[in-house]
């Protein structure tokens, strides 16, 4: 395993060259749509994060979501290919999540808006 390298005013300090990255890692890497692999990925860690809570076995979450285990191993390991907003959303559903959405103009002199999404209560 490679070396832990630590925080980044760590790394500075070690003089070891680095690139800052944005807010959002699919933006670094090059992704065609980062801010709605962003949102996706939020998404599914909350799924994660539900069914964790919840002490669920994969094998349940996939009768309650009407999908293949392996989809669902998928999602849990944050293998977000292949699974739309949408359809994470409708999955929060079937877990018993309320979702609220919100719309509201940008704050700053932004032109284009963000979506955001916030933790399971």
């Amino acid at each position: 395993m490679g070396e832990k390298i630590g925080r980044p005013d760590e790394i500075m300090s070690k003089g070891i060259p680095y690139n800052q990255g944005s807010e959002n890692v699919f933006a670094d890497i090059g992704v065609r749509d980062p801010d709605e692999s962003l949102v996706r990925a939020k998404l599914a860690k909350q799924i994660a994060e539900l069914i964790r809570r919840k002490g669920l076995r994969q094998n349940q979450v996939s009768e309650i979501l009407g999908v293949d285990q392996s989809k669902v191993s998928k999602l849990v390991r944050g293998r977000i290919s292949g699974f739309t907003s949408d359809r994470l959303l409708r999955y929060l559903n079937a877990l018993g999540c309320d979702i609220h959405i919100q719309i509201r103009p940008t704050r700053t002199i932004r032109k284009r808006g963000k979506v955001v999404v916030v933790g399971v209560r």
